[in-house]
């Protein structure tokens, strides 16, 4: 066994785990975060994705999947369920994907909306092409891309704190009842 100690939505924990144990499989069965989902165990499909501090302190997307929980020894952690403000107000990349109706079955979302975090540390007025570009590596299976693209352009624009176009989705984007997002049976 092996000891680490790790920040996870700004609790620290302190724990015994086996040295060969998966980040994501710590987050889930030993604290808790289920939030964050196993998709393919392979680090292909990005539904594992949190963030999680470098050495120099900056928090990174990685796929929990393809990372040691020792390798988190020391570092910060951030779930999809640590992402939203202490009150529970939406971080504007949660409320984003909400208002662009960009999940339907939800199984990719966390991973989508962390690496999308990610993408917007280092560019915070990306082009369609660059948003495009930072979320390879994360499958969607239902909703085609087109409002999870929209969602991180109007997620960038709510960060700048500046109103600009945000792209108006195709008539068959959009649910029949635009107030609640697509469900697939």
């Amino acid at each position: 066994m092996a000891r680490i100690s790790v920040t996870v939505d700004g609790v620290q924990y302190t724990d015994d785990v086996p040295p060969r144990t998966l980040l994501v499989h710590y987050l889930r069965d030993q604290v808790g975060k289920v939030g964050t989902v196993v998709g393919c165990d392979t680090s292909n499909c990005g539904a594992c994705t949190v963030l999680m501090t470098d050495p120099d302190g900056v928090a990174r997307s990685v796929k929990s999947c393809s990372v040691l929980a020792v390798q988190a020894d020391g570092r910060g952690v951030t779930t999809i369920e640590g992402l939203a403000a202490p009150d529970g107000a939406l971080h504007p990349m949660q409320k984003a994907f909400h208002e662009q109706h960009a999940l339907q079955c939800g199984f990719c979302t966390p991973g989508m909306v962390l690496s999308a975090v990610d993408l917007l540390q280092d560019e915070p007025n990306p082009t369609e092409a660059q948003v495009r570009k930072g979320l390879e590596g994360n499958l969607c299976r239902c909703t085609g891309y087109q409002n999870i693209v929209r969602a991180v352009l109007a997620a960038a624009e709510a960060q700048r704190g500046t109103p600009g176009l945000i792209p108006e989705p195709a008539a068959d984007d959009v649910p029949a009842d635009a107030s609640e997002p697509a469900v697939t049976p």
